[in-house]
């Protein structure tokens, strides 16, 4: 048991016998005096992925389940699903194409520092590092006497990504990238 305050995204919970992930958090703190703060959660139910969506007051309980973390490596795409193997043990783990929503065009091959969601041995979700460094595919030329600070434009990225970038990188270039909001951060060093 813990308390809704204490939720975070990709933790697992255990409602009506069920095991759903936690897929996304909104807090909601009223400003008039002796009203509480409301977190609205959206979860995604472990094996049939069917949505749910409850709102809970700060200090109210939740059943947590016992979630383990591994360190994985992107093996290979079998049809559908995405090929996951644990970094100690070399055992290999399934999970489906669309139970990664933003996260799959992140993958690459042979990628490493992905961290494995498990659930009493089933792989749940993966959790990828705060920022990755990727290379930009495609994207408008470069314009002269673009400013750093300046407009953005749109790159595709090699996974089929597309994000805004400053006016003044070109395809080929790699940029470091924050997996969580899509942005991007800097260019990649050399």
């Amino acid at each position: 048991m813990s308390k809704t305050c204490d939720l975070k995204k990709s933790d697992v919970v255990e409602i009506d016998g069920q095991l759903y992930v936690v897929k996304q958090i909104d807090v909601k703190s009223p400003s008039s005096r002796g009203a509480v703060t409301l977190y609205k959660v959206r979860y995604s139910q472990v094996q049939t992925g069917q949505k749910l969506e409850q709102t809970y007051k700060g200090d109210d309980q939740i059943n947590t389940a016992e979630l383990s973390r591994r360190k994985m490596q992107y093996s290979y795409l079998d049809g559908d699903d995405v090929v996951l193997m644990d970094e100690e043990d070399y055992s290999q783990y399934q999970i489906a194409l669309a139970d990664l929503e933003q996260e799959r065009y992140y993958l690459t091959e042979g990628m490493s520092g992905i961290l494995g969601l498990l659930v009493e041995q089933q792989l749940i979700g993966i959790e990828l590092p705060q920022s990755l460094v990727m290379e930009i595919v495609e994207t408008a030329p470069a314009i002269k006497g673009a400013s750093a600070t300046g407009r953005t434009k749109p790159a595709t990225l090699a996974t089929g990504l597309v994000i805004q970038v400053p006016e003044y990188l070109t395809a080929g270039e790699k940029v470091k990238i924050n997996t969580q909001d899509n942005k991007f951060m800097s260019r990649a060093e050399k």
